[in-house]
Formats: C-alpha cells, sequence, structure tokens
C-alpha cells in the first residue's frame, strides 16, 4: 500500500495537472476535464480498495465484484486501467467510460461528468490526454491513501486555483471560502435539518454546513442538501464535489431557478428548507421578466424587478424557500441592493414582512475579483420575540484582511461578527437596532450608514457602482427619448391639422 497523500503533495499534484493542459484550451476550461478525470481515478481507486477487502472477507474473485460490495458500479471497460491502455482515440474511450458509468449508476451518477468536448483532437490530442491520465495515474486516490475529507479539500483548492487563474469569469463557481464560513456561522445549521443553495456553483455552501457540523463533532450525515446551478458543467462539478466530501445523498438539479425552480412539494408549490445559503448572480439582465410578473409559484409578493436587475427575484424566491417556522437564509449580495430607487417599493414590502433580521456590511474585495463591497442580508421567517419589529445593522466593513492581492475573513474577524449579530444590541460605531419605524423614517432604505454612526456614506449609499450608474443614465435616456418622440408626434399632428 502507498503512502497517505499529504495536503501539499495532493494540492501540487492536482495542480500540475493543470499545467499540462496550459497552453492548449482556456484557463476556464481546464476544470470540464481536470475535475472529471479525478473523479473517474478517485471511484476507480476506491473500487479496487473496496475489492480487496472483499477479497480478505470472501476469498473469491465473483463474490468481491458483487454490486453491495461497492458504492458505485464500474462496469468492464470503463475502469481508468482500461482508459490506461488506450493509445489511440483516448477521449472518445474516456467519453463512453464515463457515459457507461454514468448509466450503470442511474440513482446516483446520471450527468456527473459533465458535458466536456472529449472527442476534439484538436482541443484535447491523444498525446495530451495521455499525458494528463498519466500524470493521474502516479498517485493512488484510495480512501486509505486519501480520507473523504483530504481529497474534499483537496478539490477546493483546486476550484479556488481555477477562479485564480481564470479570472473574472470565475464567480459563478466560487465564492470567497472564508465568507461562506462566516454565513454558515450566523446561521448555525443542525442535525437532520434541511439546506438549500438555489444558485449553487460547485456546492461550496452546501459543503460547508456539512464541515461544521464535523467540525463539532456533530451527526452530519442527517443533513439534506439541495441545490440549483444554471451552468450544466458546474452543476455536474458540484455533484462531483458532495462524492469527493462524502456526501453521498446530495440533491444537485440543473437549469434555471427563476423560470424553473427544480424542488417542488407534492402539490407543485414551492419546497421549504430550514437553511438557505446563496450568492446569487449580480444583477442579470437575460430573465423572463414577463413570466415571473404571473409567477405560478406566488414569488413575486412584493412585486416585479427591473429587467435589468433581477436581484430581488432571486431575493423573492429566496424568501419563499423558507420553512415558516425554522427558515432561515443568507444572502451575499451588492450594497446595491439596500437602496436602490427601482427597487424602493420591493424593499417596503421586504422590510414590512419582518422576514429581515440583520445587514451585515463587509469591506470591499470578498466579491471574487471585485473590488466592490459585499453585504449579507440575514432572513429568519420566525424571530425571537425580542427581535421582532426590529433589524440588527453591523458596520463590519473594517473586519477584513487581505494578503497577496486576495481579501478574506481571519477568524478573530468571522468570531466578532458572530458574536455582535447573537448578542443583537448597539455596539458603538459597530452595530445599531432599528425599529421598522424607524427604518420606514428612512424611506426604507437600509443603507448601513443611515443606521449605525460613524460608517461611512462612501461604503453604501454613496458609493458609486458604475454597472448601477449605467443603467441609471440608460433607463433616463430611454425616458427622454419617449417623451422627445411622443412631443414631436403631437406636433406633427397639429401641424396636419
Amino acid at each position: 500500500m502507498t503512502k497517505q497523500i499529504s495536503q501539499r503533495e495532493l494540492e501540487s499534484h492536482l495542480w500540475g495537472a493543470a499545467i499540462v493542459l496550459r497552453g492548449l484550451i482556456d484557463a476556464g476550461d481546464y476544470k470540464q476535464y481536470i475535475f472529471p478525470l479525478v473523479f473517474l481515478k478517485r471511484i476507480s481507486d476506491v473500487y479496487d480498495e473496496e475489492h480487496a477487502t472483499a477479497m480478505e472477507t470472501y476469498g473469491d474473485e465473483e463474490l468481491a465484484d458483487l454490486p453491495e460490495n461497492h458504492r458505485f458500479a464500474i462496469p468492464d471497460g470503463c475502469h481508468w486501467d482500461d482508459i490506461r491502455s488506450a493509445t489511440e482515440n483516448i477521449g472518445g474511450t474516456v467519453l463512453r467510460a464515463m457515459r457507461a458509468i454514468e448509466s450503470a449508476n442511474p440513482d446516483t451518477l446520471p450527468g456527473v461528468f459533465g458535458d466536456g468536448d472529449w472527442g476534439n483532437k484538436n482541443l484535447l490530442p491523444d498525446s495530451t490526454l495521455a499525458d494528463l491520465i498519466e500524470h493521474f495515474s502516479t498517485k493512488t486516490l484510495s480512501i486509505a491513501n486519501l480520507p473523504e475529507d483530504e481529497l474534499g479539500n483537496g478539490y477546493e483548492f483546486l476550484i479556488k486555483k481555477f477562479a485564480d487563474d481564470s479570472g473574472h469569469t470565475a464567480q459563478e463557481f466560487y465564492t470567497n471560502r472564508t465568507l461562506v464560513h462566516l454565513m454558515t456561522l450566523m446561521l448555525e445549521p443542525q442535525p437532520g435539518e434541511s439546506v438549500y443553495d438555489p444558485t449553487c456553483g460547485t456546492g461550496g455552501m452546501l459543503i460547508s454546513t456539512v464541515v461544521e457540523l464535523k467540525r463539532h463533532g456533530e451527526e452530519w450525515r442527517s443533513v439534506r442538501l439541495y441545490g440549483q446551478e444554471l451552468n450544466y458543467g458546474t452543476s455536474a462539478i458540484a455533484r462531483m464535489n458532495l462524492f469527493l466530501h462524502g456526501i453521498t445523498d446530495g440533491h444537485i438539479a440543473h437549469g434555471d431557478t427563476l423560470a424553473r425552480p427544480a424542488f417542488l412539494n407534492a402539490k407543485g408549490r414551492l419546497e421549504t428548507f430550514d437553511v438557505v445559503l446563496a450568492n446569487p448572480p449580480y444583477s442579470i439582465k437575460t430573465w423572463n421578466r414577463e413570466a415571473f410578473a404571473k409567477d405560478p409559484y406566488g414569488r413575486n409578493m412584493w412585486g416585479t424587478p427591473p429587467q435589468g436587475r433581477a436581484d430581488y427575484a432571486f431575493f423573492q424566491h429566496i424568501a419563499k424557500s423558507l420553512d415558516p417556522k425554522t427558515g432561515r437564509a443568507a444572502i451575499l449580495f451588492p450594497h446595491g441592493v439596500l437602496f436602490r430607487r427601482e427597487e424602493a417599493a420591493m424593499r417596503e414590502a421586504l422590510v414590512k414582512s419582518d422576514l429581515i433580521e440583520c445587514v451585515l456590511g463587509l469591506g470591499a474585495g470578498l466579491f471574487y475579483n471585485s473590488p466592490m463591497e459585499a453585504v449579507v442580508v440575514i432572513l429568519r421567517a420566525t424571530k425571537p420575540a425580542e427581535h421582532k419589529g426590529k433589524v440588527l445593522f453591523i458596520n463590519a466593513v473594517n473586519e477584513v484582511a487581505r494578503e497577496q492581492a486576495q481579501s478574506f475573513l481571519r477568524d478573530s474577524h468571522q468570531q466578532k461578527i458572530v458574536g455582535a449579530y447573537r448578542a443583537f444590541a448597539d455596539i458603538e460605531q459597530f452595530t445599531a437596532v432599528a425599529a421598522l419605524d424607524e427604518i420606514a423614517g428612512k424611506r426604507y432604505s437600509l443603507a448601513i450608514p443611515q443606521y449605525v454612526a460613524g460608517a461611512k456614506a462612501a461604503d453604501a449609499s454613496e458609493q458609486v457602482d458604475v454597472a448601477d450608474a449605467v443603467a441609471d443614465w440608460r433607463a433616463a435616456a430611454e425616458t427622454s427619448d419617449t417623451a422627445v418622440a411622443e412631443v414631436l408626434t403631437l406636433l406633427g399632428s397639429e401641424v396636419m391639422a
């Protein structure tokens, strides 16, 4: 048996695969090929490990290959060793093996390997694939050599590295993990609860709840995880990510959460959850606003967001997805949702619903590859009696560290914020508790400087957001053009008369 692989060795090994591909395909596409190969190698090595254990018990090859001795079935000709022996049309061999494994495990693995273009020899010539397969063949990824948590951490490392390498396009599949940890701490997931992420990316927020329970030695296998992701390849990575963390019963759906929510109850209504963690895409414009205006699931209870910003569509979807008794949510947004004029009516309805428990303002750089400051909004379906009719505002803009061009939250930052959240009291220049009447008196603005003395307006309500400014300019220009056209039409009809 080979010796257990250290975390540093694993990280170096995984990143070495990306180096094989560098210069041949775009960095943003690495994940489509490396993640599936890591997963295929893992399940092949674990199959061999399970086979060896069964042989010790039964001493018979046929008995050792029985399905009950293996977590996943690997059909003949689809093992890693079979792929390694291929010398031509390697991409086609890989693809056939992956599809056969998916078919052989219909309850757990359909579509898990994604939709990489394995047969494209211009993209991935046989020589490159052979090098990649040989690279992965140098390590045995069995559970004995690499326990699930360690491999899961390695996977997270690779996700982060791909995000670094591919630039701003990585936002869809990577959220700052120290911020995810903070959001998890604030919601305190419990054994047996359901956890949902409507825009789950690679599943990091879902996994964070399991990791937190493990950290405290609590039962984590009873947690039910649900996620939906629009990008097919990314949703496949999320499923692999859950499996590699030892989570075998997670539910990851592919599709558009706003247009076709995947999780419905027996009555065809939205399923509700105990915990919701989310980092929705920022101000998307290509969404079906007309359908949302007459949403069959009742998600437009506060109103219909403008076409240029779907933020409050996700906001309302999450609110509607909360269990009415136990539901709580932590949502990562840009500050604009707190004060933008075009969403004022919806924000008023949100405040009046008394769902908001906390508005947490954070420092710059915690959105991936963006200088914007982040805000986390905490919703709670049933607040404690002492929190009803109140909102806690936290100005944590200075609780952030930056090293090597990366922003993150230290443990001390997280503990200070969580402590203030649980105390739910005024702390000079850090937190303020505001009654709903006070918020109404400020025209339902949730901008943190309106409530926390000493918070700089530039951190929120006076912050210049280029996307916001351009959108406002375009809207004003469109209104002006329409008015001019109407006047010209009127003048023209008068002349004709």
